[in-house]
Formats: structure tokens, C-alpha cells, sequence
């Protein structure tokens, strides 16, 4: 939307409307003055709660481009993230983009354009709840946002893996990573084919972008896009968190990117590196090594986190803590469709449908780590079960599922004596 010069230059010309808000940027020292953050959210909000539109900073009032300093440029795209993703309720992400426009003499003054496309959620600001009515952002009556609730609740029918990541597009993703889900016979475009498996997306002006699933699965470096998809894993000495510095009471420690079927298979070498492993005689006078934690069960642990955990959840990570005595295991999110930690043996339900679909097709390299299965995930629903029963027989100790907080499930898997 205006996304070109020309575009740009012509509807400021005609001034503020449904679509386009133009804001100058005021400074104070070396603070901005102005707009606000609180003020700044409250626009962006009434664009996504309506059809979308452009907020242009470095314009006033009058048409006439003022500009931002070169060297203010990253202060304003800061405070345009902070806007977006502190002071909204869900955070928003919108498309920043610096360019050049003409002041009224002919001069060349750097500006910033932030896109905010029409969400399928209802954003909440500072403010309160508005909507864009033709130049002006106005706030939403009771009437209109119960209407509005429900008309993007229908929309959430669109699962939030499948949500088109607007700052993406094709090139982001590796070929030799979303060939793995083609078959010999796919004919589609490249679009056309991601499409069909809930990885790619095609906006209103006809672009073709990889949802969050298609990011996660398919791009080398997801978290370019989504800061928080990682897997955050740290070994500590013995059974509790100390003080003093990290070196004092961390064995290792380590951020875990990539695509998830990466991350979950380094996740595992993670806790095969870090545990201890006791040996034993065997009744045949062999030697029986005795791990303090079953691989079979860590995999399914890990893959499970990665694949059920709530990506809309900012600022958040999966968190693995190995300690003397445990494995814990932090997934964030809610439990899906009424489920509860009793329950999670006995039933089975997903979140994520494209990328557990995905995962579901993605093969595992075979390097002894993963020797139970060929592909990432099973359709089955076996994996808690499997966790349970292996950890158990090893450790003698059934693993506990707990909820904190009503946002985050935490799963504690006890070690085997190794002594």
C-alpha cells in the first residue's frame, strides 16, 4: 500500500485519509519530542483494527516533508517497534521502511514508512480500542467492538502459524529446506505449492509471503522475524539456581536457532553432552552403560515444545534447565481446547496444525540420535506417552506436567541415579 515514490508523493498531495496518517517528528536534545509512543500505538491500532494503512513519519499536517536527521532514523524505528510491540495488546508487526521524499524546495529528506496491514485480531492500545474513519482514528463503541470481536474471531479460523509474516517473502526461505515437504509429482508455483502445506500466503497486492510456519520450517535464520523462536538451554551445577556470576553455577549454556527440526535435534545433543551416564555389569558380564536421561523421551519432550508452543506469546522462549537431578522443559502457552496436564496422556489435540503437519514430513537425519522414528513427529499422539513410560522405567520417577501461571507449561523429568 503506497508503497512506491510516486504512490507516496500523490496521496500526500491530497492529504490524510482512511489509509495514510502522516505524523512529524519533533526533537528535544537528543530525545523525541514527538509523537508519543502511547500516541503512536493508538494510530497503528485503528489501522489494524480497520483495513490496514501507512503511517509516514517525517511529514507534517501541512504536506510539507520535514524529514528525520539520518542519524535519528534508528531512535524513530525504535520507538515505532516499542509502539508496536509494548504498547499493543496483541503486539502488532509492521512493515518499517526508510526512504527519501522531496521537501517543497527539491531537497531529499529521509522519512519513515511503517505499514500496518489489517490484522486478524483485535488490537488493544493505551487508548483504548479505535478504528481509522476516513482521516482520523475514532474510538470503537460497545456495539461495534462486540461486532468486531466477532467478525475477527471467525477469522482466527486461520490458524496463527498461517499467518503471513509481512516482512518476509519468498527469497527469505531455503529451497533446500522446503523441498524436503515437495513430492515428485508437485507441478504448483513455489507459491502456489507452500500454499497448499500452510507456509505461504498471498497478500492483497498479489505477493506471495511465508506464513510462520513457513519461516519457522523453511528459513535458515527464523528468528530474523520471530525474535523469540529459539530454544534457550543452560546446565546448571548441582540441584538449584545459585548466586554469583553464571560461570559459578553454569556447566554450559547455549541459544538454539534455526529451523525447529534443527533446533530440536541440538537440543538433544545439548542434554546428551550434559548428562552423566553411570555404567554398569550387564548379567553377562558386560559392560551396560545407564544414561540419566532416555533419549527417546528427550526428543519427544523437545519436539513436542517447539511444535505446540504459542508463537504469538512475545518476549517468550522454550527454556530448557538441566540440573543434577532433572531435566525441566518450559513451554509457553496455554494448554489447547480445554486440555489440562491430567489430561495430556489421554488426549491429543495441536495448536499449530501446519507445523505440526510439517513436521510430521520432515525426515530426521540419521546419525544415532533419533533411532525410533524416521520423521520428525507422528500423527499418532503417542509422544507424552512415550515420555512418561521411557522416564519411568529408567528413573524409576513419573515426569510431572504443571501449569504456571496459566501461560506456560512446564514439563520435569527426573534423572536416573548415576552415582
Amino acid at each position: 500500500m503506497y508503497a512506491t515514490r510516486s504512490e507516496l508523493l500523490k496521496k500526500i498531495s491530497l492529504g490524510e485519509g482512511c489509509f495514510l496518517e502522516l505524523k512529524e517528528v519533533r526533537f528535544a536534545g537528543g530525545e523525541i519530542r514527538g509523537p508519543r509512543r502511547d500516541a503512536l500505538a493508538d494510530e497503528l491500532a485503528a489501522f489494524a483494527n480497520s483495513r490496514g494503512g501507512v503511517l509516514l513519519l517525517g511529514v507534517d499536517d501541512e504536506r510539507e516533508v520535514s524529514g528525520i536527521p539520518v542519524e535519528r532514523l534508528d531512535a524513530v524505528e525504535a520507538l515505532v517497534r516499542q509502539a508496536c510491540e509494548d504498547s499493543l495488546e496483541p503486539p502488532a508487526t509492521p512493515i518499517i521502511e526508510r526512504m527519501n521524499l522531496p521537501d517543497s524546495t527539491g531537497t531529499e529528506r529521509p522519512v519513515v514508512r511503517v505499514e500496518i496491514p489489517r490484522s486478524l485480531f483485535v488490537h488493544q492500545s493505551p487508548g483504548g480500542y479505535f478504528h481509522r474513519v476516513g482521516s482520523s482514528k475514532r474510538p470503537v463503541s460497545p456495539e461495534q467492538l462486540q461486532r468486531l470481536f466477532q467478525q475477527r474471531s471467525q477469522s482466527r479460523l486461520i490458524r496463527y502459524d498461517e499467518i503471513p509474516v509481512p516482512t518476509a517473502t519468498l527469497d527469505d526461505l531455503d529451497e533446500a529446506l522446503w523441498q524436503r515437504f515437495a513430492t515428485p509429482l508437485t507441478t504448483d508455483s513455489t507459491g502456489l505449492f507452500l500454499s497448499k502445506l500452510g507456509m505461504a500466503f498471498q497478500d492483497d497486492a498479489g505477493v506471495w509471503r511465508p506464513t510462520i510456519a513457513g519461516v519457522l520450517l523453511a528459513s535458515r535464520q527464523p528468528q530474523q522475524f520471530l525474535s523469540n523462536a529459539f530454544i534457550q538451554a543452560v546446565a546448571y551445577r548441582g540441584t538449584a539456581i545459585s548466586a554469583g556470576s553464571e560461570e559459578a553455577y553454569q556447566r554450559d549454556a547455549q541459544d538454539i536457532a534455526g529451523p525447529l527440526d534443527q533446533q530440536i535435534i541440538e537440543a538433544c545433543r545439548f542434554v546428551e553432552k550434559n548428562m552423566r551416564v553411570a555404567a554398569r555389569k550387564n548379567s553377562g558380564g558386560g559392560r551396560e552403560d545407564i544414561p540419566q536421561y532416555d533419549m527417546t523421551a528427550v526428543f519427544e519432550a523437545v519436539t513436542n515444545a517447539v511444535a505446540h508452543r504459542d508463537y504469538s506469546m512475545s518476549g517468550s522462549k522454550v527454556r530448557l534447565r538441566l540440573f543434577d537431578d532433572r531435566l525441566e522443559l518450559y513451554t509457553p502457552g496455554l494448554l489447547v481446547n480445554t486440555m489440562t496436564p491430567e489430561s495430556l496422556p489421554l488426549r491429543q489435540a495441536t495448536r499449530n496444525e501446519a507445523i505440526t503437519s510439517q513436521l510430521a514430513r520432515c525426515p530426521i537425519a540419521q546419525d544415532g540420535l533419533v533411532s525410533h522414528r524416521t520423521h520428525i513427529m507422528d500423527k499418532r499422539g503417542e509422544g507424552v506417552s512415550i515420555i512418561l513410560d521411557k522416564s519411568e522405567q529408567l528413573s524409576g520417577k513419573v515426569p510431572e506436567y504443571r501449569l504456571i501461571d496459566e501461560s506456560e507449561l512446564l514439563l520435569t523429568i527426573h534423572a536416573a541415579a548415576c552415582s
